[in-house]
This record gives C-alpha cells, structure tokens and sequence, in this order.
C-alpha cells in the first residue's frame, strides 16, 4: 500500500504534529524560566555531565553548580550530586546515559550560544532549545519505529489506533512533547529500536544486528539501571512453556555463539561508562547514589502505583488498559512475541512499583511507565485489532476514546496552564473528583490536597457554635504590624517558625466536627510545597493524638492580601478525645506571613 493511501501512515503525522505543536507552540520550555526550564529537575541531574566534562572540566567537584543554580536555578536544591565523604568528592545521582544521548545536541547548542553571543555556560537559551529540539526528534522517531513495527503485523486500522491512544491518550503526550528532556521519552525510542531488531535478528541472525541489540540494551540500562530489563526481550524471544523451547534456543545460541558474545560484549562495554564515572570520581567501581531511597521488593505498591489517586498508572492514563487485555489477542497474533513481552510487562511493572517512591516526585500519572509504551504497543495493537473486527466494539471504543483523549488534554492543560488544578504526584481522591474535567474550581477545593475532612459549602454546616478565639493582641513580645485585626498580629518567618500550641478542651458527646479559622496575609508567595506554612489540627486524649491533619496555607494565600484560611476535621469515630490542639508551622521557610482572629468552631454536618 502506497503511504498516500495508508490510514497508519496519516495518523503517524496527525500525531507527530500534535506533539511538534505542544512542545513548540503550546508549552516551549526551553525559554521558561529557572525550575520550569527544559533543562531542571530531575532533567538537569542526568544532563549535569556534560557541562561538567566538556565546559567546566569539574566531574569531581562541580565547583560550578552554585553559581549556575544562582543564576538559572535548574534546581534550587542542588539535588544533582551529592558530597561522597570517602572521597570528598560530588557524585552525580542519576546515571550517565542520557548525557551520551544527548551529546549531540549539547554540542550543538554550544556552537549556538559561541555564535550568537550567549552565555556558553551549559544553561542559557542556545542549550536549552537544542536539548528540546533534540528531544521532539528523538520523540517523533520513536514514533516512527512504533509505527513500522506495527502496521506490518497489525494492520493499517490497529495501528493507527495505536499512535492515537499512545499520542493523544496516555501521559506520553507530556513527557515527549513538554517533559522531553527526562528520560522516558528517550528510552521509549530506545525501547521501540530494540522491538524491531529483536525479530530481524531471530529471522536473520546477523553480527551487526546482534550489536546492535547489545549497544541498544547497554545504552537503556546506562539510562535507567531498572531498564536492564530490556534484556529479556530477546533472550525470551519466541518463549513457549514447554522443554523443547528451551532446547531449542541453547541450541541456537551454540550455533551462534558468536553473536551472543558480542551482544552481551556490547551491552558490558556501554554499562561499563557508569562504572568508570564511578571510580575516577570515588575510586570505587560501585556506587549507590541515591541514598535512603531503594526497593522493597517484598512489598511492592502495586495497588498504589497502578490505582492511586496520587499517582495511579491507569488513573491517569486509563486507555494504556487496553494494553492490558490486549494479550489474549497477542497470543493469536504474535505468538513468537507473546511470552517476552509478557513476562517483560509483569517484572516490569513488579520493579517499577517496588520503588519506594513510587509516584515519582511530581510525575504526572506514572512517568516510569511511559518507556514501557514502546513494547506494549504491541499488545494494545493487538487490542486495537480485536475491537475492529465488530461495528459495535468500534462504536463503543469510539465513545471511550474521545473521553480519553479529552481527559488527557485536560491533565497536560491543568498541569501546566489553565488553572493549574492537575497538581502532578500529590493528588488525592476527594481533591480529584472536585476538579476533574473542570476548568475552575474555588480556591479552598486546594486544600483538600491535604486534608480531605474539608468541607467548601459553608451551607452544609449546621449549628456551628465558637468554641475558643485568640486575637494575638494580649502578647507584646510577639506582636507584629500593621495588624491584620486590632492593633497586633502574629507573624512566622525564618526566625520564629512556630507558633504557640493552643490547648482547646472539648466536649466528645457534642463535638462532632470541628473547624479552625484564621486571618492570613503573605508578603512573598512560597511556591514550595514542602515549605508552605501549616495549620496543624489534631484531635487528642490527654497528649495522646488521636487524628491529626494540616493544611498548606499558600495554596489559597496570595501575596499582600489577607485571605480567611480554614481546616475542618471530623471527630474521630471510635477513638475518645477531650481536647483540640492547634499550631502554625513555617515547614523551614524564611517568608514571612501574618496570622490573625484564630478561632474554633464546632458544628454538625
């Protein structure tokens, strides 16, 4: 078939330009501004070798890195390398591989900013702009291979289907078009090369496809060391559960051991580059270096990790389910691929959950999935297939489709325009259901981020009687002006981080909710979560706590104008208390705000 007649061929352009448009047009983060840049975060940690070896001559120490976070703030922590106290010396905390990858496009953004009279410090805009156009070309060929690899054993329709739900359906939209600079995106290409020459090699056993299959699974655990995974791809090629299987490919490899020499040759020789940063840098040749965080591969948080609310895989990339079910339609298929990829997607996603942070910082769905896609695009073809063959399985997905394309649009708008209510990695079940599909919602609805007891119609509040007020003006030493009430406030800044911890006695039989109110006025918005200042209210017996819950003021708190901020709390049902406790924390921040008029109101809903 003609490309001009080919449906798959026209949605790979529908969807490479959908994601040309939003990196380039709708959200271009190669010119925003510090931590929001394209090169921050985590994308600045696998980036930091490449200033540091080829600008800066600094692997060791990274002398350079306070005045780049002064001056660009990639990533205000420095969470880049930390200090190895044997050696003295700064390690890198993420892997190496990416760097490799994007070598070339470093290169050119270097030339850029010599020419152009930038900064050739690693981090002005000529570097910026050539990792992101270096990560949409590294996307749309990812694309590409996906593409080639399906449509000649699925078909035009399935395949078409596919680039859909993966482009426009799932999270990969976000972390190809706008999050490019990490990781997911790159390995997905990766991933996606791999699917193609694995059944090459086994229909032609050829040394170069052999290396390259080597070179292609050495550079994805040079990327990600959880990414050696990708090695069961083509070992388990052709996997059947029975003794002859087994015979067959020992078999095999003895009459190709040359081959199987040099993947494994190729894979150890490009995962050997870690090694060596390793030891030039602590003279160790292994390195752990990412501290208190690990695997707990007794406990997994499967359930977490899939379903959550605060970062469910499914929740938020509900389509990539029918990659799931697609495996019954694979068997019949594929059946040379189905037992790899099955076996793959099972400690795949076993491995990527065992991680104890499993939402993965502010990942918007499950990020550590999205590299995945490239393999199970094969079972979600197949899947695509399946619902083609009946009108009423296509009538039926067609309905399910645009819903998942409208919600996906919805979560990449919220997370990065729009209102901001899509706030990636720290949602909650209560804070999802308000704000799903909406494009508004009250400020106090943020909140329920952290305390889903709160209650946003005041209208379903009933005999609501003050139980306890203090109004800061009795105390000299902390008063501060100009008072938000009356002649003093307190005020919470780098020096006084806590307020008192008031004592409120109450009745259990007539206290059934309780909600604490105060007057609050920032001067300088603290955009850190982790430092926002806290209302902390805990239900207790005697000192004993029996329910504690907080909330975040300036998600709701706005520079230079003082808001009414609030916590509700249910009384605990089968636990006794006699007493209310409440404070105000600063959480380490050095902003200051005002508080004033705190009061304690029981009410019954």
């Amino acid at each position: 078939m003609s490309l001009r007649k080919s449906v798959s061929f026209w949605a790979l352009l529908f969807c490479s330009s959908i994601i040309l448009l939003t990196s380039f047009l709708y959200y271009p983060k190669w010119n925003k501004p510090a931590s929001e840049a394209t090169i921050s975060w985590d994308a600045s940690g696998y980036y930091m070798y490449l200033p540091a070896t080829f600008l800066y001559q600094d692997l060791k120490q990274l002398a350079f890195l306070p005045e780049i976070t002064k001056k660009y703030s990639p990533d205000p922590y420095q969470n880049q390398a930390y200090l190895d106290s044997a050696s003295g010396n700064k390690v890198m905390k993420y892997p190496v591989g990416l760097a490799v990858q994007s070598l070339p496009f470093f290169a050119a953004g270097h030339l850029a900013a010599k020419s152009l009279g930038y900064p050739a410090d690693g981090f002005s805009a000529p570097y910026q702009l050539s990792l992101q156009i270096g990560s949409e070309v590294v996307a749309i060929l990812g694309f590409v291979l996906v593409w080639w690899a399906l449509r000649r054993r699925f078909g035009e329709g399935a395949t078409a289907l596919t680039l859909v739900v993966l482009a426009l359906g799932s999270n990969y939209l976000n972390y190809a078009a706008i999050d490019g600079a990490m990781t997911h995106n790159w390995l997905f290409t990766l991933y996606a090369g791999l699917m193609l020459l694995i059944p090459a090699f086994y229909r032609r056993p050829t040394l170069a496809r052999a290396l390259a299959i080597g070179l292609v699974c050495g550079l994805l655990a040079l990327t990600r060391p959880t990414e050696i995974l990708a090695t069961l791809l083509p070992l388990l090629w052709g996997l059947r559960l029975n003794r002859a299987f087994l015979q067959e490919r020992l078999a095999f490899w003895r009459q190709h051991l040359p081959h199987l020499l040099l993947a494994v040759a190729a894979c150890g020789a490009v995962g050997s580059i870690q090694l060596f940063y390793w030891h030039y840098v602590t003279g160790r040749w292994l390195v752990y270096s990412y501290g208190e965080q690990g695997f707990s591969w007794l406990k997994p948080h499967l359930f977490d990790g899939i379903f959550s609310f605060r970062s469910g895989w499914l929740t938020y990339s509900p389509l990539m389910a029918a990659a799931l079910l697609g495996f019954g339609a694979l068997r019949k298929r594929q059946p040379e691929a189905f037992g790899a990829i099955l076996v793959f997607a099972v400690l795949f996603i076993y491995v990527t959950f065992a991680w104890d942070i499993w939402w993965y910082g502010g990942s918007l769905g499950q990020r550590a999935m999205v590299q995945s896609y490239a393999v199970l695009a094969w079972p979600l073809a197949a899947a695509m297939g399946w619902l083609l063959l009946r009108p009423l399985r296509i009538a039926s997905f067609a309905v399910v489709l645009l819903l998942g394309i409208y919600y996906n649009a919805w979560m990449t708008q919220q997370a990065h325009g729009g209102a901001g209510l899509m706030v990636a990695g720290d949602m909650t079940r209560q804070y999802f259901w308000h704000v799903v599909g909406r494009q508004q919602v009250p400020l106090p609805t943020r909140w329920l981020l952290d305390n889903g007891d709160q209650v946003l119609d005041n209208s379903d509040r009933q005999q609501v009687q003050e139980l306890w007020r203090e109004d800061f003006e009795q105390d000299s030493a902390k008063c501060a002006t100009p008072a938000l009430q009356g002649s003093c406030s307190l005020a919470l800044d780098a020096a006084t981080q806590s307020s008192p911890e008031f004592r409120v006695a109450v009745n259990p039989e007539q206290t059934k909710w309780i909600r604490v109110r105060a007057r609050a006025q920032c001067e300088q918005k603290q955009w850190d979560v982790w430092q926002m200042t806290q209302l902390i209210v805990s239900y207790r017996l005697g000192d004993e706590v029996q329910k504690e819950r907080i909330i975040r003021l300036q998600r709701v708190v706005e520079p230079g104008w003082p808001e009414e901020v609030y916590l509700d709390l249910r009384a605990p049902k089968d636990q006794p208390f006699d007493n209310i406790r409440l404070r105000f924390d600063n959480s380490g921040s050095n902003q200051r705000i005002l508080l004033d008029e705190v009061r304690v109101e029981s009410f019954e809903k």
